[in-house]
């Protein structure tokens, strides 16, 4: 499942509410989260305790704080962290976009990923934050689209931050998780945000041992 990520809470399409019914909906075994498994940990612990997440990368996604966590209350699920990112990641990524940027040498380069990024937010106008738009196999083509010359560019640079590294690090994660479950008939809920969609379902979809359902259907 795609999530928007702080505009759930500015969405009418697709708001913190439709995200709660579409998981609801799912009624899923485990949810697999865009948070680092030691992060997720210690969001349990403090919503636990506190009745509230407070673990700083987790409270950067309304989806958890305001609608997985809570729905513990109600539902039976288990909460996995799978996510590669760390905080030295983004940091190390921050600074060299901002060096790329300022390289002369570098300006056709940029240049075209700033002009895709362009044509990516003009192709969403009006139903970037539609759940059942951003369910298809056609907007992932956008999201791949409009990463490209990011990917192509980038990559050697960023390392471990690049478009590449950082999705593999995610789907790595992902099919650990996937292993210690695997063959017990459970259901589960893979929660990302929407620019990841297309690495993870292409990266999933090799497995033997999952079915694949089709998202679009929570939202009917």
């Amino acid at each position: 499942m795609g999530t928007i990520h702080s505009n759930h809470r500015s969405s009418d399409a697709y708001s913190l509410g439709v995200l709660r019914g579409a998981i609801r909906s799912a009624a899923p075994d485990v949810i697999l989260t865009e948070i680092p498994p030691d992060r997720i940990e210690q969001a349990k612990r403090s919503f636990a305790e506190q009745g509230r997440v407070e673990e700083p990368r987790t409270c950067a996604f309304p989806e958890y704080t305001d609608v997985v966590f809570p729905l513990l209350r109600e539902m039976d699920f288990r909460l996995l962290g799978a996510a590669g990112w760390r905080q030295e990641l983004a940091d190390n990524r921050r600074m060299v976009l901002e060096r790329i940027a300022s390289d002369l040498a570098r300006a056709d380069q940029w240049a075209e990923y700033q002009a895709a990024q362009r044509d990516y937010a003009r192709d969403l106008a009006g139903r970037g934050d539609d759940p059942r738009f951003i369910h298809t196999d056609q907007f992932d083509r956008l999201v791949e689209r409009a990463y490209r010359p990011f990917q192509q560019y980038f990559d050697s640079d960023l390392g471990p931050a690049g478009w590449t590294q950082i999705n593999r690090a995610h789907t790595d994660l992902i099919h650990a998780a996937l292993d210690t479950i695997s063959g017990r008939n459970l259901r589960v809920l893979i929660t990302f945000g929407t620019a990841h969609k297309y690495m993870i379902l292409r990266s999933i979809a090799r497995r033997d041992d999952i079915e694949l359902l089709d998202t679009r259907a929570l939202f009917a």
